[in-house]
Parts: C-alpha cells; sequence; structure tokens
C-alpha cells in the first residue's frame, strides 16, 4: 500500500464500509482493475464498496481528507478507461466501486418514475418495471452486466434512443456524493423544476470526474402491449435513409429502432455466433433492423409494418425482408445485431470508432471516412453498424487479413484522425455513446477546445479542486 495508507486508516475505512466494504487481497482486486476491450490495466489500493450513501459519504470524506484519489466504478463495462484506477506512489488511487448500492428503492406508477441505487443492473431495472407494467427502455448490449451508475456517468445510448433518447433524457433526479463527501441529495421525480441551475445534468456524462452518483430517479414509460420486427435488405446506406423517413412518416412515434449492419458486419456474426442463420436468401450489400412497438396489438403493429415495408419495396428502395414471426425469431435477428462488435475480436486487432454525425450526413460518413481509412491501409476490412436513426454509426476498422496485428495497431492514430475529421466536416461528434476517459483527452482537446474544454475545466476546478475525483479522466490534465 501507499505510504499514505497506512494500517491504522485502513482500519478506519473497514470500519466506515462494514464487512464486504473492502477488499484487498490483490488477487480479487483483478477484475476490479481491468478493461472489458483490453486497453487497460490498472493499480489500486483498495477497492471501496459502500453499501449505503452515508458509507459512502463517509469513505469520500475519509479519502478527501487523507488525499486519496477516488475512481468510482460501475459494472466496469466501459470502453475508454474511464473505469480504470492508475494508483501510484505520488498519487495512490482506490476504486470506488457501486456494487453493493444495488436497491429499488421505489416505483411509482402514477408518476411513472423509478428510484434505484447506482449499482443495479440495468437488467434489473428493465425487470422492474416490467413488473409494474411500465417500461424502462435504455437497452444495451451489456445490459446483464452495466450498472445504472455507470450509465448515467456515461451517458449512454444503445437501441432505443431514436424513441425514448439516450440516459440523460431519462432522468429527473440524481443522488451523488461530492468530491468532498457531502451529499447532493437531488432525487426529485418531478417533470418540471425551475428552481435554479439543473444541476443533476452536471453529473450525466461527466464519467465520475465531478462525484460518486449513489442512486437516480428516472423515467418509466407505458409498457408495448405489441411489437413487431423485420430485418430487411437495402442497396446502401442512402436508401436506409430514405427508408428511415418514409418510416417516420408512415409509422411514426412507434419506429422504436433502425439499427444498420454492412453485409461484412453480418458475415462477422454469422460466422462466430453459434446457430445463427441469414435472415434472408441472398446476400445484399445492406441490412436494416426495424422495429416498431407501440398500444396496439403485436398483430395491428406487424400488419402496418409489413404493408409498409411491401410499399417500400414496390418503389425499390426495400430489396428484400423478413418479419420475425415468433420472440425466438425476434431475438435471432437481435443477437446478430449485438454480436458484431465481439465477432470482430476473432480476426484480429480493431480500431473502433464511436462516432456521430446528423442523420442526413450517415452516407456520407461511411463513404467519406471509407475512402480517407483505406488510403492508410488499403486492406482494412471496415465494418460498419449502428444507431442511423440517431446518427450513431460504429465505424470500426478491423486487421487486414496478412498484415500483423501490432503493426496494424501502430496506425491506431492516423486511422482515427483520419475517421474524426471527416465526422468534424459533417458537423458530428467523435465520441456517440462511450465516453471520453482515458482514451479520447486528446480527441476532447483538439475538437473541443478553446471555450468549450475551458468551461469543462472551470466546473472541475469548482467542484474538485483537489482533483480526487477520478483524476486525469475526460478533461485530462485541467489542471495544467
Amino acid at each position: 500500500m501507499s505510504s499514505r495508507l497506512t494500517a491504522g486508516l485502513f482500519r478506519e475505512i473497514e470500519r466506515l464500509l462494514g464487512p464486504g466494504g473492502v477488499i484487498a487481497d490483490p488477487d480479487r482486486m483483478g477484475t476490479y482493475l481491468s478493461e472489458s476491450r483490453g486497453l487497460y490495466r490498472g493499480a489500486a489500493e483498495l477497492i471501496l464498496l459502500p453499501a449505503t450513501t452515508a458509507a459512502a459519504s463517509a469513505a469520500v470524506s475519509l479519502c478527501a481528507r487523507e488525499g486519496i484519489s477516488m475512481v468510482p466504478q460501475g459494472g466496469n463495462t466501459g470502453l475508454v478507461g474511464g473505469a480504470v484506477a492508475q494508483s501510484s506512489a505520488s498519487r495512490p488511487e482506490v476504486v470506488l466501486s457501486a456494487q453493493r448500492l444495488n436497491r429499488i428503492r421505489h416505483v411509482d406508477t402514477a408518476g411513472d418514475t423509478i428510484t434505484a441505487e447506482a449499482g443495479c443492473v440495468l437488467a434489473q431495472l428493465q425487470a422492474a418495471a416490467e413488473q409494474s407494467d411500465r417500461l424502462f427502455p435504455l437497452s444495451l448490449a451489456a445490459e446483464g452486466s452495466c450498472q445504472l451508475g455507470g450509465n448515467l456517468s456515461t451517458n449512454a445510448g444503445g437501441t432505443a434512443v431514436l424513441r425514448y433518447g439516450s440516459a440523460r433524457d431519462l432522468v429527473l433526479g440524481l443522488e451523488v456524493v461530492l468530491p468532498d463527501g457531502r451529499v447532493f441529495d437531488g432525487l426529485r421525480g418531478l417533470r418540471k423544476d425551475n428552481a435554479g441551475y439543473s444541476l443533476r445534468e452536471l453529473f450525466l456524462g461527466a464519467e465520475g470526474t465531478l462525484g460518486f452518483i449513489t442512486a437516480a430517479t428516472c423515467r418509466l414509460f407505458p409498457r408495448p402491449r405489441g411489437s413487431a420486427t423485420a430485418f430487411v435488405a437495402v442497396p446502401d446506406p442512402d436508401s436506409a435513409l430514405a427508408l428511415l423517413a418514409a418510416a417516420r412518416e408512415a409509422i411514426g412515434d412507434r419506429l422504436s429502432a433502425f439499427e444498420l449492419l454492412s453485409r461484412f458486419a453480418l458475415d462477422l456474426a454469422l460466422q462466430t455466433l453459434p446457430g445463427s442463420r441469414d435472415p434472408l436468401d441472398r446476400a445484399h450489400p445492406w441490412y436494416l433492423l426495424v422495429e416498431a412497438s407501440g398500444p396496439d396489438s403485436a398483430a395491428e403493429i406487424e400488419r402496418r409494418l409489413t404493408e409498409f415495408l411491401a410499399t417500400q419495396m414496390e418503389r425499390g428502395i426495400v430489396e428484400d425482408g423478413s418479419t420475425a414471426s415468433s420472440e425466438a425469431q425476434r431475438q435471432a435477428f437481435w443477437n446478430l445485431r449485438h454480436h458484431v462488435s465481439d465477432a470482430q475480436k476473432r480476426i484480429g486487432a480493431s480500431i473502433k470508432n464511436d462516432v456521430a454525425v446528423p442523420v442526413a450526413s450517415v452516407p456520407s460518413l461511411i463513404r467519406d471516412a471509407s475512402a480517407r481509412v483505406l488510403e492508410i491501409v488499403p486492406a482494412a476490412r471496415i465494418v460498419a453498424f449502428g444507431h442511423v436513426g440517431d446518427g450513431n454509426i460504429h465505424f470500426n476498422v478491423s486487421q487486414p487479413a496478412d498484415m500483423d496485428a501490432a503493426a496494424f495497431l501502430q496506425l491506431w492514430q492516423p486511422v482515427t484522425a483520419a475517421v474524426n475529421d471527416v465526422v468534424a466536416a459533417l458537423g458530428g461528434t467523435f465520441s456517440a455513446e462511450h465516453g471520453i476517459g482515458l482514451l479520447k483527452t486528446a480527441e476532447l482537446e483538439r475538437y473541443r477546445g478553446g471555450v468549450e474544454l475551458d468551461l469543462m475545466r472551470r466546473i472541475k476546478r469548482a467542484l474538485d479542486p483537489a482533483n480526487l475525483m477520478n483524476p486525469g479522466k475526460v478533461v485530462g490534465n485541467w489542471d495544467r
């Protein structure tokens, strides 16, 4: 341990957090120190697991008093190093895990809200909402392990942003332990509240740099009575955009998902997902996973979606399609979409870009970024897929089949810069839903420097003048 973490201080932390509240064994600490994508391996003095907000407040107050940095962590499913501790002799760090803050505090069916602690797994919230005949719409591939606090700290997006918005749009109130240990109690389930600044917005997307989220009050929605899902083929991204516009007009707010996959992305999933099969009889260059849901019966929504797609086939926008005839077939469609990222690991190293542009610019993004990347790596295998309905495309680049992985990863910076320059020229963002963390601090300075980054650093200084809460993340060396 660091010289600042004396035996006496360790005993005081154990007393504050109680049985099961501290992990000091290096073997048990391991899962809290490595990121899921393998880009970062961290180091920490201890893992702290408070079970109540009061315990979290006490632990943070103690760390602040002793000058020990804290790294808030949820389910540790992040992809940019935002929850990785970097303890050193000069700056000891502890991981502040939300794992034991895992209670659903209240479901209000009259106000359509759910109040839950930060360590609740996303699937747990979805199930609690369903038990009350409601919908909590945030949905991610990692929903079986990611936690609410991490979702809110990174402003997670997922597949339902088109209809319900990102995590930020689902939050009405927050409870946060500030870097000095005080508790901001903003757990209000109000739809209207103009009493000063909207302080909760500071912590949503801040990646734990301004405080440790311990609980949230989130919006719920009526649970759809029926849904229909279709897997359709289109000739190109321009046709996908045309289909989206037509779907919005014909289906309206019942359109809940609109996911784009290239043929190469689908092939990867088919090759590596056991038991999977091609949804259509022949190959096409591009695909869309389209879902509609609402208060109508499943038969009515399926009829509307099927008639709509038939009309678009007559117009030549859709080349082929299949509507799920059962929940098993629907899950099979979604499994293909969710498996693309994991499938990339099977073919070697990847340079992944989580970007977003105005929806109208999605075809230009795919076309122009592909051209720029292939100038740098002529045999690169481009895996483009994602949430075309909100402009968020995962533009991933896999190593050429005959290229050494290490040599390919040496090109990370020029490949990433080429993609991000295209995104910036189109008025987009280099970080759509994964956050900044450690990985993208240089990009934040390059593309959001000047007044915007200065304001972020001023907020950081105001709330965390000692730079103890997740130091080095997001705003980087903010105190230089």
